[in-house]
């Protein structure tokens, strides 16, 4: 008698045919705090290319304390959403070239000693006093002007990769025709480095770098409006799965989110705010860098919620 075989393969897996239901709120909070911490990286590290750190109210001393606690968060909820818990370790026990996760686990162990170089630049007061021995190291380097400027440049280099890899990571699963575009890597770490900008603004003592923070800004929202009309190009002259996929955003079922939250709220209208406040017709308020935040955290969940939505032609029946 013939033993009865059964197979299960991706096609006729519940949790991917017709739609993909894998990802809940997770994925998008690590992706955004994960960009975000990628922006505060390349600022800190271009305030410290800069020679920025020589002033004593330098943003380059509180954000990689604030990038800290912001990755640690961002790297819990990814490991809420693993299924093997037990075996996060396994991750770091190989390195695959072709696969952006695995890049993503090794870049983000690298980030840490990134961000603790910088701190020790000038340590917290309240650091200090619990640990003493971190003023000696903080004046060794210091001895060392090229030390400091390659600080920054490394967290400069990391903070860019960090910020390309949340977008990689979507980008190489051709089963979703939303996030298989070249440009979402683009597209998140523009975002990363505009939430980022928005939050040091907010929070910055140096009113130099507070103004020239709000200025990038918007620098970042025209470029983030510019990658979205190239991404939707891009789609909407593919194959029909990809406009489908486009006109989820445009006209579709996420369109009221997508172009009240992410583009009227999270881009357009502080973009407005802040031209008006650069040019000194209005004042600088929290208004804006809170919409931007905010924005940047709905355009995740979007992109993870629309791209697991969006699929090919009839993919469940075959």
């Amino acid at each position: 008698m013939n033993e009865l075989l059964e197979l299960t393969t991706t096609r006729h897996n519940p949790h991917v045919d017709p739609v993909m239901a894998m990802w809940e709120w997770q994925i998008p909070v690590y992706l955004f705090l994960g960009g975000m911490v990628a922006g505060m990286m390349i600022i800190s590290g271009y305030f410290l290319f800069t020679n920025r750190h020589k002033e004593s109210n330098c943003s380059c001393f509180f954000i990689p304390i604030v990038s800290v606690v912001l990755l640690s968060l961002g790297m819990f909820a990814l490991f809420l959403d693993l299924s093997h818990k037990l075996y996060v370790w396994r991750l770091y026990t190989t390195f695959q070239f072709t696969s952006p996760m695995s890049w993503g686990a090794w870049i983000l162990i690298l980030v840490y000693p990134a961000l603790i170089a910088n701190i020790l630049i000038r340590p917290a007061k309240w650091m200090t006093e619990k640990v003493p021995k971190l003023l000696e190291y903080s004046k060794k380097i210091n001895e060392h002007p090229f030390l400091v400027k390659n600080i920054g440049i490394t967290n400069m280099i990391l903070g860019m990769m960090l910020g390309a890899y949340t977008g990689v990571l979507l980008s190489t699963m051709g089963s979703r025709p939303l996030w298989n575009t070249s440009l979402l890597w683009v597209l998140f770490l523009v975002s990363g480095l505009s939430a980022a900008a928005a939050f040091v603004h907010l929070f910055a003592k140096n009113k130099y770098e507070s103004e020239l923070l709000a200025k990038a800004d918007n620098g970042f929202l025209i470029i983030e409006l510019f990658v979205f009309v190239m991404i939707f190009l891009g789609l909407l002259s593919s194959a029909k799965p990809h406009i489908e996929a486009a006109q989820l955003l445009l006209n579709g079922a996420y369109a009221p989110v997508f172009w009240v939250f992410v583009i009227g709220i999270g881009i357009i209208i502080p973009l407005f705010i802040q031209l008006l406040a650069v040019n000194h017709k209005i004042k600088h308020t929290a208004i804006a860098p809170i919409l931007v935040i905010v924005g940047g955290l709905i355009l995740r969940f979007v992109i993870v919620s629309a791209g697991q939505y969006s699929h090919w032609f009839n993919a469940h029946f075959h």
